[in-house]
């Protein structure tokens, strides 16, 4: 048993070693998870696209389920484009590593949303990792490397 535990293991290991977190132009990525604070307590979903070494383009949908504006039913869900600007290589992360911070442009309802976030994700093999999110909308999750 021991020595099933130990090759699952280095099997692992040897799948994180190449993991990438950010590889610029023409990289995607998915991120699901909880959105723990900001316009409500709920589910989130982004997608973001590469479009350079330090630039990523993408979409998401924030759905609440709690804590908006006195849990008024027409503002349950966001949803937004996004703007960010990737600071692995300026600030010579690991290649594990992403921090990101950027703007998300929406409508809540039928109102204008807008945040601002800080982001980080972490690899753990080449397709699957976490990111976290904070600012004045926050999330945490999984991260999926398309």
């Amino acid at each position: 048993m021991k020595k099933l535990i130990l090759m699952f293991m280095i099997i692992f290991m040897g799948t994180a070693a190449n993991a990438q977190a950010w590889t610029g132009k023409g990289d995607q990525k998915i991120n699901a998870g909880l959105s723990a604070w900001g316009y409500g307590t709920g589910i989130t979903g982004t997608y973001d696209y590469g479009l350079n070494g330090l630039i990523s383009v993408g979409a998401g949908l924030n759905a609440y389920f709690g804590n908006y504006k006195d849990n008024d039913d027409d503002n349950r869900i966001f949803v937004f484009g996004r703007l960010n600007f990737h600071l692995k290589d300026a600030l010579q992360l690991p290649e594990k590593w992403d921090v990101y911070p950027g703007v998300d442009v929406g409508v809540v309802g039928s109102e204008f949303g807008l945040g601002a976030h800080i982001g980080a994700r972490y690899f753990f093999t080449d397709k699957i990792g976490v990111f976290a999110e904070v600012g004045n909308n926050g999330s945490l999750g999984v991260s999926i490397n398309l």
